[in-house]
């Protein structure tokens, strides 16, 4: 059987520094995806989404794992893009307007017809509401910049701050989506032990 290790294979996107941000390539990958809007510390969807899309990126693994392929490797950590309509009123405090798409990176091997066994098998154990919400997309962020922040994510605009205020000082200007990469489980971690990368795209 192979083992892959995804997260080594592109270290530089899963590893930062919480002291000096980096510039970074992200090529394109597939993910499963649900989006949803609203604070997400008050949305049931929101919950109900991670439960989808671990659930289902689990039963992937698994058929990869035991069929023709024999390939076994880590599901990897749960991703979230934020934003607003209005940008400008995009603040930590005010969350109501928030707008998400909550993602799982798959690796290339991954089609949309183990996608839909997946699925099959997975509404067969569970019943999972968000399920029929979640789409399999390519997205791309391109060149970004980085940096790591430690610990809860209601503490996250200092570092956010620090992030952009990297970009600008590169000569850079901000692009697409707030990204927020959660190495931590947030089920299971302590908050003030909670590892995120903030990713930012970027353009000159």
């Amino acid at each position: 059987m192979k083992k892959i290790d995804l997260k080594s294979i592109l270290a530089n996107l899963y590893k930062a520094s919480a002291i000096q941000a980096a510039i970074v390539e992200v090529p394109e990958f597939n993910f499963l995806m649900c989006d949803g809007h609203g604070d997400p510390n008050n949305s049931k969807l929101f919950q109900d989404s991670v439960e989808a899309l671990f659930s289902l990126s689990y039963t992937i693994k698994f058929m990869v794992k035991k069929g023709e392929q024999q390939i076994d490797y880590g599901v990897l950590p749960l991703e979230g893009l934020w934003w607003a309509e209005d940008m400008s009123s995009f603040n930590m405090e005010d969350r109501s307007n928030w707008k998400w798409t909550l993602m799982i990176r798959q690796p290339e091997f991954v089609t949309n017809e183990i996608l839909a066994k997946g699925k099959e098998q997975l509404i067969k154990k569970k019943d999972l509401v968000a399920l029929q919400n979640v789409r399999f997309e390519p997205y791309k962020d391109g060149l970004s910049a980085q940096i790591l922040h430690i610990g809860p994510y209601s503490e996250e605009p200092p570092t956010i701050i620090k992030l952009h205020e990297f970009i600008k000082e590169n000569g850079f200007q901000l692009t697409g989506k707030h990204r927020e990469i959660y190495l931590s489980d947030m089920r299971r971690t302590a908050p003030e032990k909670l590892k995120t990368i903030i990713r930012q795209p970027i353009k000159k």
